[in-house]
């Protein structure tokens, strides 16, 4: 067994080979490589399946035999300092490579056909096996600084991915807001590495958190430094994974094609920031206020990524800051101390937000089939509806991603999102009531994706090649009751190429007119003729594509039961708490990892209750467009016509307003950072051309001048030499005598 650990450190090397592979083919022969493309995407999978096996192998000894296992060798050996690189196997690491492997796969075999039509496909999957080969070389880090260097690897692979259509300006804006937000977060945390080597003298997490425990108990270290450093390492965590306030940068890379979405949001760039977090629990865990932080950030980044998810139109969109807000929860979990519901959540929500942004990629897919426009309107919610027909494998998928997201038992985010809601009650009820809403919220937006993306009726029409248009359909909205109005031809034309992605720190806000409010979702007859080939209806995806989300579907029906207690010798266990046993037993040496079952389902009862509200209210007022009315008139029948209507009407404005405009948060950022820094930097700019060059051309033309003026002096003639030696020297003697009078 200490052999197989031993060799543990190929793990992030397997998937190395692909991206060299390619670089090297590509500049060598470039036509080869082209055209055998399809055997690196299998080189891709096959190499990756490899890494999950071994890992899985990991996992299974991890469980049964509940130990950690740590190899490490020198790299740098001095008087004075020593750094040593190696690999790390606990249940963290084993928990985080499954993850990794397992959803890296399903996102490499659906590329395959995502991307077939791509010129970069080469280049994709290049990014992604070295992105995958960045992340598993994070969670396997022994040390600090090993981490820091995959943490910029990571950084850097999400950077190129999210600018993968870089000649789009919209990509490349999306990237670099990632780059330099994300640049805030690892400016942090490399003060963090840096102060807390100040004080430990070592960058290894046993040693370190041993050291720091020793010094807390013998008053041997500044309390408040230790906590400036642990807050600045937890800063490096925020950014990463989209808490706030560096969540800005998250729904703009759904710029990037949509199987990076899926692999950011669920096994690389988000995770890495919840990894860090808990790999250094042990530090936090002995600095209260620290912990106090995590939690505070973590609930305030779950009512803030609900709240923002509630209008937006644009389908992936809609889903980043679902899982903003559900990272929200993970990261609360994680200051509460909750580390089992924490790494559980992180787990279900993996596999569920994948098959949830797979599945938006599906549809993205059917729709550009029969619409053929750029992506604003493939991804956009309202020119949407009725797919169900059309793509039924894909609709059963999506609902079954959306019911784990909402907590709807048995499938996977209830047993995690409970487990978090009632760790919740016992730390705060504040706290606690704040999470139960928000679930009801992450409920309702959840539905509201499903009933406006696959409910009622198909909202793109087409005209026929006799010229004759179809009739058009008007749904009704909680805005207001139109019926088929004449719809605006300008508000027609902004809905269609409105471009709701903010460009860098985007200094532009959105106002919402009351008439578009009341046509929520238009039913739009689109004409539209193109060269390629297209359908009047969206068509089913292909089965390289449909595949991984069937596999997905079996990962969140299933993933679950490691959560579900079991009986062993008398106590309630359940898989994953004999899985995290020794990390646990660090953090908490006398806890009890046991389970009340009795309790477990009384809670539920609660949860699954305001879930089901959440989806009632979704489902009263985005129902099909046949019972709109019905519905509408039921909603206005409790907010009469009065000052009761204004209020509920204001009411509704301002929640819509917050929501679609960002919660004026990238507003604020355009108007203070962005701007500040643009001023700050013309300030210095003008000081550099005018002052300090000023100086510099000065002394020049100055020295330009006096040699022209002395050039002229210099004649060759002796008695002109005599002339000026004998007025200066009578000008000095005047001015000796005048100030010696």
């Amino acid at each position: 067994m200490e052999h197989t650990y031993q060799y543990a450190w190929i793990i992030p090397f397997v998937p190395l080979p692909v991206p060299i592979a390619i670089g090297v083919g590509l500049l060598l022969v470039p036509t080869a490589t082209k055209n055998l493309r399809r055997m690196w995407a299998f080189s891709s999978v096959l190499l990756l399946s490899i890494v999950m096996i071994f890992s899985a192998d990991l996992s299974i000894r991890q469980i049964n035999g509940s130990s950690i296992y740590q190899y490490v060798w020198s790299w740098t050996i001095n008087n004075d300092f020593s750094l040593e690189f190696g690999h790390l196997i606990d249940p963290l690491t084993s928990i985080m490579s499954i993850l990794i492997t397992t959803v890296g796969i399903m996102v490499l075999i659906y590329s395959d056909n995502y991307m077939s039509h791509d010129q970069g496909y080469l280049r994709f999957f290049a990014y992604m096996s070295f992105s995958n080969t960045s992340m598993l070389g994070l969670v396997t880090s022994s040390n600090l600084i090993q981490i820091y260097i995959f943490w910029e690897l990571v950084g850097m692979c999400s950077y190129l991915l999210i600018g993968f259509w870089f000649t789009r300006p919209i990509a490349a804006n999306a990237c670099q807001k990632a780059f330099v937000t994300n640049r805030v977060g690892d400016f942090g945390l490399l003060l963090g590495i840096l102060g807390i080597y100040w004080i430990t003298g070592s960058f290894e997490f046993r040693d370190l958190f041993e050291i720091v425990n020793n010094l807390i108990d013998n008053n041997g270290v500044h309390y408040l430094f230790l906590t400036l450093c642990a807050s600045l390492l937890f800063v490096g965590a925020v950014a990463k994974s989209a808490q706030f306030p560096l969540h800005v940068w998250l729904p703009d890379a759904m710029e990037g094609p949509t199987p990076i979405s899926a692999l950011i949001h669920a096994a690389t760039m988000v995770a890495a920031g919840i990894f860090l977090v808990a790999r250094l629990l042990p530090l936090f865990t002995v600095i209260p206020y620290v912990l106090n932080l995590i939690s505070l950030i973590g609930i305030i980044t779950v009512v803030l990524g609900a709240t923002l998810a509630l209008a937006q139109r644009d389908i992936k969109r809609s889903l980043a800051y679902s899982t903003m807000s559900q990272l929200g929860y993970t990261m609360l979990a994680l200051g509460m101390g909750s580390y089992r519901a924490a790494l559980f959540h992180l787990i279900t929500h993996a596999y569920s937000k994948a098959l949830l942004f797979l599945g938006s990629g599906s549809i993205i897919h059917s729709m550009e089939t029969i619409v053929g426009y750029s992506p604003d309107k493939s991804q956009n919610m309202a020119l949407m509806g009725g797919l169900t027909k059309y793509v039924p494998i894909t609709k059963t998928a999506f609902l079954l991603g959306t019911l784990s997201l909402c907590g709807i038992p048995p499938l996977a985010c209830f047993w995690s999102k409970d487990e978090i809601l009632n760790d919740s009650w016992l730390y705060s009820p504040i706290f606690a009531i704040i999470a139960c809403s928000t679930a009801g919220l992450t409920a309702f937006y959840m539905f509201r994706i499903y009933l406006l993306t696959f409910e009622g009726h198909l909202n793109v029409h087409f005209q026929n090649y006799s010229g004759k248009k179809n009739s058009s359909f008007y749904s009704i909205s909680i805005w207001g009751k139109e019926g088929p109005k004449a719809i605006n031809k300008n508000f027609l034309l902004s809905t269609m190429n409105n471009n709701e992605r903010a460009s860098f720190f985007s200094k532009k806000t959105y106002q919402i007119d009351g008439n578009v409010r009341n046509m929520m979702r238009p039913f739009i007859t689109i004409t539209y003729f193109a060269n390629k080939k297209t359908s009047l209806y969206p068509p089913e995806s292909d089965n390289t594509m449909l595949l991984p989300l069937l596999v997905l579907v079996l990962f969140i029906l299933f993933v679950g039961s490691i959560g579900i207690p079991f009986n062993q010798g008398g106590i309630h266990l359940n898989i994953l708490s004999k899985w995290l046993t020794p990390s646990i037993n660090l953090l908490h040496p006398n806890s009890n990892n046991s389970v009340d079952w009795y309790e477990f389902v009384t809670n539920a009862i609660f949860s699954v209750s305001i879930a089901y509200f959440g989806i009632f209210i979704a489902s009263l007022l985005y129902r099909p467009v046949y019972s709109s009315f019905q519905n509408l008139d039921l909603i206005n029948s409790f907010v009469k016509m009065g000052p009761k209507r204004i209020i509920w009407d204001k009411i509704i404005n301002v929640i819509y307003n917050w929501s679609y405009n960002r919660g004026y948060i990238d507003l604020f950022y355009a108007r203070t950072l962005t701007r500040g820094i643009r001023g700050l930097a013309e300030l210095t700019h003008f000081f550099d051309r005018r002052v300090i060059d000023g100086i510099t051309n000065g002394v020049g033309v100055t020295s330009f001048f006096v040699g022209e003026g002395i050039k002229y002096v210099g004649g060759g003639r002796i008695s002109f030499y005599l002339f000026l030696y004998l007025s200066y020297v009578s000008i000095f003697l005047l001015i000796y005598y005048f100030f010696n009078l």
